[in-house]
């Protein structure tokens, strides 16, 4: 079912106006911190949050001839101003104070909407866990069936990942989540470090106990790959889900429009379509990380060979991720489960997946060896898969009785602790 994604904060959070917005949000804490540190007469401070303003044709007006956003944008607001009270806006400031810290704000306020929607996701996935935590089917390792377990066992594992990755992410954001206002090299040269405290805390950030001439982009790197680890797990949810719905497997599959198609040359086809899309939306985000991995090595306190890809790469990828998250819940609410096909697969080839079970039991009750018991169990299993029947072998070979057999051929005595681990989630 495709769905109608419309959230458009987070897009409108990278928006140039509002990026400017935030610039002048910044210059107005600084004015702000000076005039709480008696350096601005509180009356021309009154008037600069009164009369503060910009607009993006004058911006770029002024930045055709200055070649510079920051100073056109200063210029700007200056003009807006007056001359008595702009001489007052970016007093012992960098570029970089500016932009740095109304970046952060960017961050933050973007990461407020994805965590929002990850909080929804592990609620739909936790939901979904506990509905179907008795809903028997088979473990796969390599791709090849191994035991059963239920399909809400399978999905609980997704929600201890998503939660664990929302605490990282988390921690990541409090990392990023930083301002600085410390002037040209980080040294304080122009204005009191006092103005930086102020300032940062008037905003909601941090202030960050060093910077050069700008926050040390280790901070983004790794919030990137914070970002890029959300990605890769919904990638991995949804790899997950592609498989169930292969035509042969057929466990679950994506909820279907009733006038939905889905090839427009065979009309039986249900393809997972928002599944696919989610996979390939994470190599762009995982794409993105590397690039922020690159970006920390910048000429010594300052160069600007980070903002170009920052300006493409986190936009991109906060919007990416958001979206990911709210297609991903659309697809666990509106999914379709086949508990008659789950059970079906775990009967393939007469159970042969309960050969463990079988081998134990020789092992424990009838005296083999472990080699010999495995041995005589791979055969008959062996058998099976190349178009035989497991347990109709091994009862040919008259070494358990049926009531031996219907014990080891007994699901749920695999699943006997399944409830101790959902009760780590209740």
């Amino acid at each position: 079912m495709i769905e109608r994604y419309s959230r458009k904060e987070i897009k409108k959070i990278w928006d140039l106006e509002v990026k400017f917005n935030y610039y002048l949000k910044v210059e107005l804490a600084v004015c702000e911190a000076y005039a709480k540190l008696g350096k601005i007469p509180y009356e021309t401070l009154n008037d600069i949050k009164n009369k503060a303003s910009f607009t993006l044709e004058r911006i770029d007006e002024i930045e055709q001839e200055v070649k510079h956003d920051v100073i056109a944008f200063l210029t700007a607001v200056n003009e807006s101003v007056g001359a008595e009270s702009a001489k007052y806006i970016h007093m012992g400031l960098t570029s970089s104070d500016v932009i740095d810290t109304a970046f952060a704000l960017q961050i933050k306020d973007s990461s407020d909407i994805i965590l929002k929607e990850l909080n929804e996701l592990i609620k739909v996935i936790k939901e979904k866990a506990f509905m179907y935590k008795d809903l028997v089917c088979i473990g796969r390792s390599h791709g090849v069936h191994a035991e059963v377990t239920t399909f809400g066992f399978k999905l609980l594992n997704w929600l201890d990942e998503l939660e664990r990755a929302k605490c990282t992410f988390t921690a990541a954001l409090k990392e990023i989540a930083v301002g600085q206002i410390s002037g040209p090299v980080g040294t304080y040269s122009n204005l009191p470090v006092e103005v930086e405290n102020i300032a940062c805390m008037e905003l909601g950030l941090a202030p960050a106990k060093i910077s050069t001439q700008v926050i040390s982009r280790d901070r983004h790197a790794k919030f990137m790959s914070e970002l890029a680890l959300l990605a890769s797990l919904i990638e991995k949810y949804a790899t997950e889900i592609r498989h169930l719905a292969r035509t042969e497997v057929r466990e679950v599959e994506e909820g279907f429009g009733k006038n939905q198609k889905g090839s427009s040359a065979m009309p039986h086809k249900k393809n997972p379509v928002l599944c696919e899309n989610l996979c390939g939306l994470a190599r762009v985000v995982r794409s993105n990380m590397l690039a922020a991995f690159e970006n920390i090595n910048l000429w010594h306190e300052r160069d600007i060979s980070h903002s170009s890809a920052e300006r493409i790469i986190f936009p991109d990828s906060l919007i990416l991720v958001d979206f990911m998250l709210f297609r991903f819940k659309n697809v666990m609410e509106n999914l379709v489960v086949y508990p008659k096909n789950m059970l079906k697969n775990t009967q393939l080839y007469g159970g042969v997946i309960y050969s463990q079970k079988v081998m134990l039991k020789l092992v424990e009750d009838k005296g083999y060896t472990r080699e010999d018991a495995y041995r005589i169990v791979q055969k008959h299993a062996l058998e099976a898969l190349g178009g035989g029947n497991f347990r109709k072998g091994l009862e040919k070979e008259n070494i358990l009785s049926d009531l031996e057999l219907d014990e080891c051929f007994n699901t749920e005595d695999y699943l006997k602790n399944i409830n101790k681990v959902f009760a780590r989630f209740s």
